[in-house]
């Protein structure tokens, strides 16, 4: 039934203004709208909606995450514009903050300015 339809993907925000200035000036999404509700982004072919609530705790696990050809770039890229990688001890994640996973996968998590935890990926 949803096979065809486009994902929205959703986040929460109770900063709205840093919200927006973190995903359009640090992570370059394309600003598309600012409602009642949520900020809206163009995320390639995926709306982002950040929805504006007035109290959030965010997960203890990554909310949304993209798949990048190259995640040691893309990495170095966000860390120049002030993104903090995120460090969880693992043997596998290098001095960048990058985790490599037994299959060959690399992922890299940080934070926007709700603590909503963010992830790249680039697929082995």
């Amino acid at each position: 039934m949803l096979n065809g339809a486009a994902v929205i993907a959703l986040v929460a925000t109770t900063n709205p203004d840093a919200a927006r200035r973190f995903y359009e000036d640090v992570l370059g999404l394309a600003f598309v709208e600012d409602s009642a509700f949520a900020l809206v982004f163009a995320a390639g072919a995926t709306m982002l909606r950040i929805q504006k609530v007035e109290d959030f705790t965010p997960h203890p696990f990554t909310a949304l995450g993209w798949g990048v050809p190259d995640i040691a770039e893309t990495a170095s890229a966000l860390t120049a514009r002030g993104v903090t990688l995120e460090r969880f001890g693992f043997p596998q994640q290098d001095d960048a903050g990058i985790w490599t996973a037994p299959n060959g996968d690399k992922v890299a998590w940080f934070k926007d300015p709700d603590g909503n935890t963010l992830s790249l990926t680039q697929f082995g």
